[in-house]
């Protein structure tokens, strides 16, 4: 779409529509800023604009310039069946988000990544192993640097590797990555998207528009991405489909073979790499590997390049990372564990008796999983925030009686240092988003470093 004195309106003034404002002036387009909330501070909002112009407009005002909009651009948060919308649909206005406007001014290669977990490890270990290949690399999207902040350093020569939410994928149209990878479907945002089918189909959006000259990776292990990529397989003119797998070996891509990754290309098999060679650990972080493998050879990385990255790469913040040893305890940050799913992830991954911290604000989930996964492995479950009494009851019905509740995280973490005995592990995994008590999951884990380096 040529965006040249089209009346373009974003909805929400934070770090996405100020970022999408930005872009949409460099593209000289007539912008009006809409918040909901009446009572924002207007002039503190023109402050974040900077030199970019924007009328701003909240409440009910947007319904004066409806019929004259002829692009609505929405944050992540912005959700697509929200009456907002909605009335914008029935005009048949297109909603692009940010990913979508991003897109219109890539002048490189992208490489996207989604998936329930292990998107934010996968895309940084990705991004490092591209960048030490080309300089001209950008990492972006969901992992904390913004899509439209960068856009416009692009070249013909760079690469974007983009992590992508769910959120994200709701309003793709033109999109198009020359590699793309889903990584595994989990129960997650359900209170967003309602049904699986629905989370489903978002997430498979990421590689709508690749033709057979690119790459789709799938998680083999993965149900639902067995059975898409088989349909991927046999429609002409789809993406090509490489696999990743710990439990089989694919027709084409990465697997195990004990504790060795392996790729096959089809014909040829070829050892990359000993597990024990790597600075992470889990079964998860193996399968985040062999998809970044699986990833920049469809890329044209050459291996070495590859290799030498995977052995030197280190856990990314927040995500079952090492905080210190205080009297013979490990203490571990898994902040980003904001799922039952990615929570049961770093339960396993844990080697030592184990104290557990979780719970947060209710998406939705059952925590089933997340309590089956502390059977021999945690001795106890301290709990806060608003999924306290849920998790409380359903660690019961497991027979888990081992429970302590906080009212805050400074008391947890005083709690955790009291019950823990030398050689046991303090583990923040809370299978919960942040929201409520905290900003956002970065902020849970800082304070919980914060609490724990202060002991």
């Amino acid at each position: 779409m040529e965006l040249k004195n089209r009346k373009v309106m974003v909805v929400g003034t934070g770090i996405s529509g100020i970022g999408a404002v930005d872009l949409l002036n460099k593209a000289n387009a007539d912008v009006v800023l809409y918040d909901g909330n009446t009572q924002i501070d207007q002039e503190a909002v023109r402050k974040k604009l900077g030199s970019n112009h924007a009328e701003i407009i909240t409440g009910e005002d947007y319904k004066t310039i409806i019929n004259q909009v002829e692009l609505l651009v929405i944050s992540p948060g912005v959700p697509i069946d929200s009456p907002l919308v909605l009335e914008f649909k029935e005009r048949n206005i297109p909603v692009w988000g940010e990913i979508e406007l991003a897109f219109q001014f890539e002048k490189g290669k992208v490489l996207a990544i989604t998936g329930t977990n292990g998107k934010t490890t996968t895309t940084a270990l990705v991004g490092q192993i591209v960048k030490a290949y080309n300089d001209q690399t950008f990492v972006v999207g969901n992992i904390g640097n913004s899509y439209t902040g960068e856009v416009c350093k692009t070249t013909k020569e760079s690469m974007t590797v983009a992590e992508i939410s769910s959120f994200q994928l709701e309003t793709v149209d033109h999109f198009h990555p020359i590699v793309s990878a889903i990584l595994n479907i989990t129960p997650d945002h359900l209170n967003r998207h309602h049904t699986m089918e629905c989370y489903a189909y978002t997430k498979e959006r990421i590689c709508e528009n690749q033709t057979n000259e690119e790459v789709c990776v799938l998680n083999y292990d993965d149900e639902m991405l067995r059975e898409f990529g088989k349909k991927l397989e046999a429609e002409e003119g789809k993406a090509r489909v490489v696999w990743f797998t710990r439990l089989t070996k694919p027709s084409v891509g990465a697997y195990m073979d004990g504790d060795v990754i392996m790729y096959t290309d089809g014909k040829i098999e070829q050892r990359m790499l000993d597990v024990h060679e790597m600075n992470l650990i889990g079964a998860h972080n193996f399968e985040n590997v062999m998809a970044a493998i699986a990833i920049t050879k469809a890329a044209g990385i050459p291996d070495d390049v590859i290799i030498s990255q995977v052995k030197c790469f280190r856990a990314v913040e927040h995500r079952i990372e090492y905080v210190a040893t205080k009297n013979e305890v490990m203490y571990y940050n898994d902040s980003k564990g904001t799922n039952p799913e990615a929570a049961v992830k770093a339960i396993e991954a844990m080697s030592r008796p184990t104290i557990l911290i979780g719970g947060g604000y209710d998406k939705g989930s059952e925590f089933d999983l997340y309590v089956k996964a502390m059977k021999d492995r945690v001795k106890l479950l301290v709990l806060l925030g608003q999924t306290a009494d849920k998790i409380e009851e359903c660690a019961h019905k497991y027979g888990f009686d081992s429970i302590v509740r906080a009212n805050s995280l400074k008391e947890v973490v005083e709690i955790c240092a009291k019950e823990a005995v030398p050689g046991d592990a303090v583990l923040l995994s809370p299978a919960c988003a942040s929201w409520g008590m905290f900003d956002n999951y970065e902020q849970r884990g800082d304070m919980f470093k914060e609490f724990v380096n202060a002991l």
